[in-house]
Parts: C-alpha cells; structure tokens; sequence
C-alpha cells in the first residue's frame, strides 16, 4: 500500500465500484446527508454481462424510496410466473402472483437504466459525487487503518482522504486484493456464453430455460432482442470453439428451435462472450477504514438472477448502519462487524441454495448422455400449484429481506 497524496480531497465515504451495491448505497448515504464520492472505473455502465433482473424484494426497496411509479415508466418486461423445460417435460415452478409486496413480478430491465435511474436521483443530492472514468488502483494506510485510496482518470492521479472506504468493484475487486482480504472459493461446475439474437413479437415473453444432455440455455427477454446464456462445463470454451461456430448454432436451435431463421446472426465466435462462473466469498468483509460489499464480498452464481438484489440488499443494511456514525464521524469496527454479520447469513445461505442446484441439477445435466427427466420436486411443484408460492417467495424476496431505514435528510438541490 502506498502513503502520501497528491490532488488530494476529503469525504466521508468513498465508494468504488458503480453496481447495484455501489449505487444504492452512494444515493442512500447521500440521501442521509452523508458526503460520498462514488468511482466508477468505466465511461458508461454498458456492459452485457449485468444481471437484468430486479427482484420484488428491490421493487419494494424502490417503492420505500418513494420512486417506484418513476422508476416502473423504464422500459422493462414483467415475468410474475416461471417455467423451465427439461427434456421432453415443460415444468412449471415458479409463481409470484402471491407476494405480499406491491410488485408481484420480476421486472427484467437493462441494468443500466437501472444504475442511471439510481444515479440520476443520487446528483438530486449536493453531497452525491459521481466520478466515471475514475479507477481506484490503491489502498492508503495509516497506523494500521485504510484512510484513502489513489484513484486514476484522464486527468491524472488523485488521492481521496475518507472516514471509510467501501469496496463495491465486484467479483474481480481491487480494494480486496489490495486489502489482503482472502476468499473462500466454492467452485462452480459451469461457465456461461452470452450472446443475442433478433426477438419477434410473436415468440412469447418468459424467461425461458431449456436442459437437454449436455445443453443448457436461458433466454432474457429484453424487448427487441434475447439474451441468452449458454450453459458449458466449466472450462470448456476452447472444445466449442473447436467444434466451430456452425455446431454452436446448432446446438442453439436444438434447445429452442424457433430460432432457426435468425440464428445466422451470430457470424462468429466474436459475437459470444464468455462468462467465467465464480461462487465464492469474504471470509472476512472488512479491516479498519474499509469494508466489502456485493460481488465484491461473495461472488453469486448467475442461478435465479440474484445477484443484483443481494448487492442492493447488502447497500441498504450497510446504509443503516453507517448512515449517522458518517455524519458524525465515528464509524468504528462494530459498525463494519454488524453489517457482515446482519448480511452473512443471507449470502451464505443463498450461495448454499446455488451450489445444490449447481451440483445436483446442472452439472449432472452438463455431463448426461441422455436425455434428462425432472426431479421429484420438480415434478411436485408442476403438479401442485401452490407448492410453486415456496420457491418463488424465497427467489422474490430472498433471506432476511432489507428495508430502508435511513432518513431523507439533505435538501434535493
């Protein structure tokens, strides 16, 4: 770590990473009243690879904001019920009509109109500072306490001063790193190719997951295109592309063969980005000055989608508790210690939730030979209807849902 500054400025908080976690948390501290300065290493947040689904259990967070109805004019798709083929069987599991929240569905939404609508009602606030193109590279220590970070932009280095530092830069984080924070990695069976294709109005709006031997494929509905989320072994990106884009597409119109005259989209492998799957988390969140949250403390599974939800989740009960030491300038170890604890056992269980699924369902299907059949439970939740409101209330609303406790307390400038 380094000591000493240059272009140096002073805050309460300095946040790294503009994801959900990030965000939510720079708009809800400065909502507080709480200095924040916010670095977001990219220009824009356009990136393929973020989660769009927000869960009821954000939409209820938003609504707790006072902004649902501004928020819900985005363009998004709802999906309140939830199937998944497998093999020959179409099994229904999911059912979110029975919530009891005011959002009884999950709003697929670009996730960048997400983080700009958050980021749009953080500037409301003088003391929201959002710098793009800001990339945090490392860690200022003093006495054994972080107290800043060196930070680059196209302007040069900087160094900002903070009462804390919050790591929000996900799963690759470079606040952890320089923290000497260690994780525990879980492994996952499966990594992810991500790609689009043309969506035409009459080829319906679910989520759609399809599993095969061998083969799995989800589709996300996102207006005038799918995304879609090819399922391989883990490590298995060169054997496909050995077998060459056209066994590839191939593949694709197998599992969903509605896409046989568009599939031609995909020139090459160019158009295929892969997603390397990382289940893992924080043994410890925090050091003096400094805490992780988000992908940055426990890299989620793509399972379920829920990722975005258990970082905003984590931004609001980091909020809570740190919203008024900040303003008073006495955030100790117990605050940073109670929110790993509060939020611990909600990741944990949640990723307990992935790794079964992951090790009983998709990795035996990814290594099958033939075609595969349901599970009894499954099965159970397609024959019984109201069996579907389990599931679905624990992929909604999650483990120990948060709710926002932190005033509005700065005037909107």
């Amino acid at each position: 770590m380094s000591n000493g500054a240059m272009n140096t400025q002073n805050t309460q908080c300095c946040i790294v990473g503009g994801g959900p976690a990030g965000m939510m948390l720079g708009f809800l501290l400065a909502r507080a009243g709480v200095r924040v300065v916010l670095l977001e290493k990219h220009a824009d947040f356009l990136r393929d690879f973020r989660g769009d689904t927000v869960h009821p259990s954000t939409l209820e967070l938003i609504y707790e904001l006072g902004l649902l109805d501004e928020f819900l004019k985005l363009p998004h798709r709802k999906v309140d019920r939830l199937s998944l083929q497998i093999g020959e069987q179409r099994v229904r599991m999911i059912d979110l009509t029975h919530l009891p929240t005011r959002c009884k569905y999950i709003a697929l939404m670009p996730q960048w109109d997400f983080l700009n609508f958050l980021a749009d009602h953080g500037r409301r606030y003088k003391q929201f500072d959002l710098r793009m193109r800001a990339e945090a590279t490392d860690l200022i220590e003093e006495g054994g306490r972080i107290v800043g970070l060196r930070a680059n932009t196209p302007d040069g280095e900087f160094v900002i001063r903070a009462d804390l530092v919050v790591g929000c830069d996900g799963r690759h984080s470079t606040l952890r790193e320089k923290a000497g924070l260690r994780s525990e990695d879980y492994g996952a069976p499966m990594d992810v190719l991500w790609f689009r294709v043309t969506r035409r109005n009459n080829d319906g709006n679910d989520v759609f997951g399809h599993i095969e031997a061998g083969m799995m494929l989800v589709m996300l509905d996102r207006g005038d295109y799918w995304q879609c989320a090819y399922v391989i072994p883990k490590g298995g990106i060169e054997r496909v592309k050995a077998s060459g884009i056209e066994a590839f597409r191939n593949c694709v119109v197998e599992l969903s063969p509605f896409l046989a005259g568009r599939i031609g989209e995909l020139k090459s492998f160019d158009d295929v980005k892969l997603l390397s799957v990382t289940v893992d988390r924080l043994r410890q969140w925090w050091r003096p000055g400094l805490i992780c949250i988000g992908d940055a403390a426990h890299a989620m599974s793509p399972i379920g989608g829920v990722g975005i939800n258990i970082a905003v989740q984590d931004a609001v009960a980091a909020a809570n508790r740190l919203a008024a030491p900040l303003k008073a300038g006495r955030v100790t170890d117990n605050d940073l210690q109670a929110i790993q604890q509060r939020r611990t056992f909600p990741a944990r269980m949640t990723q307990q939730i992935q790794l079964t699924m992951q090790n009983r369902i998709i990795s035996p299907a990814l290594q099958a030979t033939r075609q595969p059949k349901p599970p009894l439970l499954f099965r159970l939740f397609d024959a019984f209807p109201i069996l579907r409101r389990v599931p679905g209330r624990l992929l909604a609303l999650g483990i120990r849902p948060e709710h926002v406790q932190t005033p509005d307390a700065s005037a909107a400038t």
